[in-house]
């Protein structure tokens, strides 16, 4: 699994290639999506569509970098190693605790 570091350099990349999609969805949903998407500054609904799935995949992400990050201190304290040697070493590498 990439980094989250990679990721976020990878989506600040103005020029990332793009993939058409075909997506069903309900009628009165690209409607709505159609009638707010100029009220919160996007040019249309499939922008909006994409910050929507942006915003759930980061949160994810997020959370599953939490998780690995908890499954790996579990398994340092199993081996004995204390709490303070462990909080030395993420704060030394910068990951973020949840």
């Amino acid at each position: 699994m990439k980094n989250m570091r990679e990721r976020l350099n990878r989506r600040l990349q103005r020029d990332r290639p793009m993939t058409t999609i075909s997506l069903r969805m309900p009628e009165d949903l690209i409607d709505d999506l159609k009638e707010i998407a100029p009220m919160l500054g996007f040019t249309g609904y499939q922008p909006l569509i994409r910050s929507y799935i942006g915003q759930g995949l980061r949160k994810d992400l997020q959370r599953l970098d939490g998780s690995q990050l908890e499954a790996l201190t579990e398994s340092l304290r199993k081996q004995g190693i204390s709490d303070e040697k462990i909080s030395l070493v993420i704060a030394e590498a910068g990951l973020k605790t949840a």
